[in-house]
């Protein structure tokens, strides 16, 4: 894929230095995110870390309170652009997305307000709990911010099996990032509000979570939706690019990596849909390039 024509966002926080040396837990509610993908057990097996440390990060997928029912604000951080080769691709990506929502928020008669995107090392102390390079990429409403380490693009092709090298993972890194835009997105619709007051109705955790992978799957065909409107913009895409990223999709399904980890698959507890569903909701907001596509909350859609 090529950047080129891409507008690098000055809305990136880049607090890598700083937080590399910081730790702790720090509790808080409301996140969500591609990166806690399915059970406390199933991350905490990948990473090689006390699953009791990911419990504040499980908590965000429902909005359920944290351990220390505690609520903190990331430290302050000047928004720019990053000028290191990565930091730069993430703003390009922001960029992106802020330009293509905002022409389609704008022909719809509303204004987007584009989210923050927080770079950290390690962890980061934010206003949905401690973030952590272990709980993946998320976005958190209650910030608006979207909390990234990059080290999670090295997962993607060392521990997920999402590509095969570096130089193909660059559509799946910015399939990462839409998805998370995707939440913001979401939340600018009022559909998150609206999806936690029905997990907090909901009679039991399973109902919670099929809503739960309901959101997730949206978001994945927002990105869709913003990766066809960039391509009609500049045409960025290289052959294989797409495929690449369905491969992301399929590597990071909860019945894969359910399969992978304990060698069954228990669909209850899913969080974020099936390595098939998640390449075809992606693929609806690719090919269709409308918000509407996306409607993941019909009766019988997934």
């Amino acid at each position: 894929m090529r950047t080129d024509d891409f507008r690098p966002s000055d809305n990136v926080e880049d607090d890598r230095e700083a937080s590399a040396s910081r730790g702790g837990v720090i509790g808080g509610r409301g996140g969500l995110g591609i990166g806690t993908v399915v059970i406390i057990l199933l991350v905490s097996w990948y990473f090689g870390i006390d699953p009791s440390v990911l419990l504040n990060g499980a908590q965000m997928l429902t909005g359920g309170e944290s351990v220390s029912q505690q609520s903190n604000q990331p430290p302050p951080v000047t928004a720019g652009t990053p000028t290191d080769p990565t930091g730069r691709f993430v703003a390009l990506i922001l960029g992106d997305t802020e330009d293509r929502w905002t022409e389609m928020f704008n022909a719809s008669g509303r204004v987007y307000h584009p989210p923050k995107l927080r770079l950290f090392a390690g962890s980061e102390p934010g206003a949905c709990g401690m973030a952590r390079s272990a709980m993946g990429p998320f976005y958190c409403p209650r910030d608006q911010r979207i909390y990234l380490d990059t080290s999670f693009f090295e997962d993607l092709q060392n521990k997920f099996g999402g590509c095969t090298s570096s130089s193909a993972c660059r559509f799946s890194e910015a399939y990462v990032i839409a998805h998370e835009v995707g939440h913001h997105v979401q939340n600018e619709l009022g559909i998150l509000p609206r999806v936690t007051q029905a997990q907090e109705a909901a009679s039991s955790r399973t109902e919670a979570n099929a809503l739960q992978v309901r959101v997730e799957l949206q978001a994945d065909c927002l990105a869709g939706v913003w990766a066809n409107r960039a391509q009609k913009k500049h045409n960025f895409l290289d052959a294989g690019d797409v495929d690449q990223a369905l491969q992301t999709a399929s590597a990071i399904g909860d019945d894969r990596l359910q399969k992978e980890m304990q060698g069954f698959v228990a669909p209850d507890t899913f969080t974020h849909g099936t390595s098939a569903q998640r390449q075809r909701w992606f693929m609806n907001g690719f090919n269709q390039g409308q918000v509407p596509a996306c409607d993941t909350f019909k009766a019988n859609t997934l």
